[in-house]
């Protein structure tokens, strides 16, 4: 049962019996082992192992079926030869996890990093995923990570390969959900494979410099490496070795019992180490001199590349750091061609990115900046040098020239991680789908915002962080592990001037000595606090408190802890290195440390702040990505997540003057989450093979996601991609324009083009009954007018819509156009143009027609863009007929749908952020057409397609050169 895929287990058992003439009993044996075994049992443990592996393998040479579905499993069962009982109880101890997997748009590549090569080549991966598995990681993350990893690893050139080649790609991750583990896993395998220099560039401070180091040491790296030939019972041998100050030395450092290279495998030496960066080789040049069995051969012969020991830096993203290293590989020579190596840089989208202005470079001449010149020396001087950028906003990366050779976008593969088991996200803070009225639950749970009318709600956020340190003592002392609470975190977010962050952590000070919370004030403030927000928002499966008179000892213990070490408040504004290197800071080394941290900018990128709870945040930027990765209140958070607050504020100022604005800091938050989110599902959808070759390669993705995110531009303006996108289809998904006309006469005008469509509209009325389904199980109905359209009249108006700033319709018209039975036949359409509740609803004649409901829409923070058009409970009535198109509704008059009938959900809407605006419009009982946006989406039937079922299709703009990324834009 290796990973070549799974094989007649019967036979397989037979072949492998010790005896001569094996007996059926042996099977019969194992056929009652496994349906008597209990959890634990040693052998399913190894059976949902394999299951496992084999559900989440990509693309295996043994099947055509999806992973992670029903159907590999049924495959695998099949070529196991297993009966029906056996499938029975390996169905019910292992269940399919079809959650998603990574996404990978990648270019073609030559096959070489095999399952039986990997499985062959082991050594640190195998000790990397014990390691996981006794850190508590279960089957299903483990190869999770086995899967992504290797995904990674197999589209590197072949560290053999006679021709060298140098691969660019890029992974994306969640901001603060474990790239690191990710790129461990990669490291592991690459070296197993035969890379043997690796580089990593581990962030622009020496403490997130360290942090890497640290965890690779002791992770991957292990003691045996770490000590060489010292002793470790010698205590003058360990004099001026690593981690002998740590208090997780050598318990959680990975140990392989002996020398790597005396267990037949190869060594791992270290040229940083925790303490110290890149200085210089210190052993000189003989650092990199690697021994060659075979002197005739070049390294990256398998003769000699395999006995080699490998070499890791983790090096700090600095110019004279980066400069010693170039000037250190320069003095190597020829050798330097032959070195397999490999570079991960995390956070590739800070420091790594050329951000010169190409109009100021002369003659044409590329000038970089100083951390870009010397990333893209390194790979000059490594021609067989694989480039990995790891980061949670990939825009930056995706938009780099890519018609400079010499810089690093991601021409060979872009990965999409997926959201981890138990990561808090984008969903736990936002209601991504329209919430009608009022907050959605992701709002109501963790979000408090502050609004003019609130006040600053700073001794509020301060009462909550004491409040939620007392809870977490209370779980830890009912039965729920103690490790996630060791540290407790408040970050305070509001300015990125560094004078401002000490009058503000003055302020937090004074305010927190005058709390009184040892004294009945503020006693009964925090109970009040406990009563309206924390009791009422607790996980049900978490031990809280049923009044605040139980959890009262434990917010004493919670105000000591937090006022150890003096203050109980930091400030971590990066003014100099040593801010970072204040003990009470040291999560790895300080044993609790419980603060209130006060920063700006260095705090919101790479740095993790452990047991962060309570967020205030109030600083505005106009940059999406630095928006994006300030939201520090994304990670892991066990045992505590309903008690995680996010303080932001509704109502900030933002510019000077004339060009003074008020801004919605949730709602920009929100709008930048939707483009993440947009963006990913985006590769995902264009990621499967057609005819086992891709859709979409690195080179086409700008053009793919530009449309939708139209603040992000190419850097190199005289230039164009190469890639135009034409045409997108969609069989069975919805298709919602957002980018609407602001023009009050282009508004009209498109308006006036649905007359007919509103006419038809006009007087009729339905019930639209969901189907119960996951989302409730409880019968859910709503209003709506209904009629039918055909398919020309129908396109007839989309096609006659007038748009700002091109066409967003354009690739999925040309779709739609086809649906006349060139590429599948649509007959007509369902339009349903849904009310609001009769207790909210607000209406309005349009062009004569109606009345119907007006719905309130709001434009994105700075963009042209609304948020979702479609409400949720209308989107899943439409999908559900849609899904269902033989079944008739329980709603009225909603027969079948049919395989030839799509489904247009129709809104008429007022740009508004309150319901009296859109009453304004409506004041008259006619609405003006300059006033009503028609928004509709609009979704085709499920066999909408053709056999091949291409999503997606390109046109080069220079046909002579179709792989091409850009051309001179003439």
């Amino acid at each position: 049962m290796s990973r070549r895929g799974p094989r007649h287990f019967a036979k397989l058992a037979f072949v492998l019996a010790d005896t001569d003439e094996p007996a059926d009993a042996y099977v019969t044996g194992f056929h009652d082992r496994i349906l008597a075994a209990a959890p634990g049992d040693e052998l399913l443990d190894l059976w949902r192992r394999k299951l496992i592996a084999w559900d989440f393998e990509q693309s295996p040479t043994w099947s055509t079926t999806a992973p992670r579905s029903a159907e590999r499993r049924t495959e695998v069962y099949g070529k196991l030869a297993l009966d029906a009982d056996l499938r029975k109880a390996f169905d019910t101890a292992v269940p399919v996890h079809t959650e998603p997997g990574p996404v990978t748009i990648s270019r073609e590549f030559r096959p070489w990093y095999t399952r039986e090569q990997a499985a062959n080549r082991s050594f640190y991966w195998a000790s990397y995923e014990r390691l996981l598995r006794r850190k508590g990681w279960n089957d299903a993350a483990v190869s999770g990570l086995d899967e992504a990893a290797h995904a990674v690893v197999e589209r590197l050139a072949d560290p053999t390969r006679d021709a060298p080649y140098g691969a660019r790609g890029l992974v994306v991750g969640y901001v603060q959900s474990g790239k690191t583990a990710n790129f461990t896993g990669v490291t592991a395998k690459a070296i197993d494979a035969g890379y043997r220099l690796v580089i990593v560039l581990g962030g622009t401070l020496n403490l997130l410099r360290g942090q890497t180091q640290r965890r690779l040491d002791m992770e991957l790296i292990g003691q045996e490496n770490i000590l060489g030939a010292a002793d470790p019972n010698d205590p003058d041998a360990l004099v001026g070795i690593d981690y002998q100050d740590d208090e997780d030395w050598p318990a959680k450092f990975v140990s392989f019992g002996a020398r790597p290279s005396v267990l037949g495998a190869f060594d791992i030496e270290r040229l940083t180490s925790r303490d110290r960066d890149y200085m210089a080789l210190e052993r000189g040049i003989s650092a990199l001199e690697f021994e060659k069995p075979d002197r005739t051969r070049a390294l990256y012969d398998p003769a000699n590349l395999y006995a080699a020991r490998a070499r890791v830096m983790v090096v700090k993203k600095n110019k004279s750091v980066l400069e010693k290293l170039v000037k250190d590989l320069k003095k190597m020579g020829p050798i330097l061609g032959e070195i397999p190596a490999l570079i991960i840089d995390d956070e590739s989208d800070q420091a790594s990115v050329n951000t010169t202005d190409p109009k100021k470079w002369e003659d044409g001449k590329v000038t970089r900046t100083a951390i870009n010149g010397q990333i893209s020396k390194l790979l000059t001087l490594l021609p067989r040098a694989q480039y990995v950028g790891y980061t949670a906003t990939p825009f930056a990366n995706v938009f780099i020239d890519p018609g400079d050779e010499e810089d690093l976008f991601p021409r060979d593969f872009l990965i999409s991680l997926p959201r981890p088991t138990g990561y808090m996200g984008v969903q736990d803070f936002h209601d991504l789908d329209t919430v009608e009225e009022g907050e959605g639950e992701a709002e109501k749970n963790h979000v408090r915002g502050i609004y003019d009318s609130t006040g600053d709600r700073l001794q509020e956020a301060l009462d909550a962080f004491v409040l939620t340190g007392a809870l977490k003592l209370y779980r830890a002392d009912h039965g729920v592990a103690s490790d996630p609470f060791r540290h407790h975190t408040m970050l305070v977010h509001e300015s990125v001037r560094m004078a401002e962050h000490a009058a503000l952590a003055l302020r937090i000070s004074t305010m927190w000595h005058n709390a009184a919370y040892t004294g009945p004030e503020g006693h009964t403030r925090l109970a009040s606090l406990f009563e309206k927000d924390f009791h009422s928002y607790a996980d049900g499966s978490l031990p809280t408190p049923t009044t605040y008179t139980n959890l009262k000892p434990y917010v004493s213990q919670a105000r000591r802890l937090i006022n150890q070490g003096g203050s109980p408040v930091m400030v971590i504004n990066g003014e100099s290195e040593r801010d970072y290197a204040q003990p009470d800071l040291d999560f790895d080394r300080t044993p609790n440390v419980w603060k209130i941290l006060v920063g700006g900018t260095k705090l919101s990128r790479g740095f993790t702040v452990e047991g962060l709870t309570i967020t205030y945040y109030r600083r505005t930027t106009q940059q999406a990505d630095t928006l994006m990765q300030m939201g520090r209140w994304f990670g892991f958070r066990p045992g505590y997540r309903d008690l995680v607050r996010l303080y932001i504020g509704r109502e900030e100022s933002l510019g000077r003057g004339r060009n003074a604005k008020t801004v919605d800091l949730y709602e920009a938050f929100e709008a930048i989450c939707r483009d993440e989110e947009l963006f990913r599902a985006e590769l995902a959808r264009y990621a499967p093979l057609v005819d086992g070759r891709p859709q979409v390669t690195p080179a086409q993705i700008p053009p793919l996601v530009s449309q939708h995110l139209p603040w992000v531009k190419p850097s190199a303006r005289n230039k164009m991609f190469n890639a135009e996108l034409v045409e997108v289809r969609s069989p069975g998904k919805p298709i919602e324009p957002a980018a609407y006309p602001q023009g009050a006469a282009l508004t009209s005008r498109n308006t006036e083009r649905w007359k007919f469509v509103l006419a038809a509209l006009s007087g009729t009325s339905a019930t639209c009954v969901l189907r119960p389904d996951e989302t409730s199980r409880l019968p859910r109905s709503f209003q709506a007018a209904t009629t039918v359209i055909p398919h020309a009249q129908f396109l007839s108006v989309l096609s006659s819509l007038e748009w700002e700033d091109g066409n967003v319709l354009a690739p999925h018209l040309t779709y739609l156009s086809q649906l006349d039975g060139r590429l599948a036949k649509v007959d007509d359409w369902l339009v349903i143009a849904p009310q609001r509740t009769q207790r909210n609803r607000i209406e309005a004649a349009v062009l004569g027609q109606g009345p119907f409901s007006l719905f309130r829409r709001s434009r994105q923070s700075g963009k042209q863009s609304f948020g979702r058009i479609s409400g949720m409970e209308h989107r899943l009535f439409a999908q559900q007929l849609i899904e269902l198109p033989d079944s008739a509704s329980t709603g009225d008059g909603f027969p079948a749908l049919g395989a030839t009938r799509g489904v247009v959900l129709l809104y008429p809407v007022v740009e508004a952020t309150q319901d009296d605006e859109v009453r304004a419009v409506a004041a008259t009982g006619t609405a003006g057409t300059d006033r009503v946006i028609m928004a509709f989406t609009v979704i085709p039937p499920k066999a909408a397609i053709d056999t091949q079922k291409q999503l997606v299709r390109f046109r080069s703009k220079d046909s002579t050169r179709p792989d091409a990324v850009i051309v001179n834009a003439d």
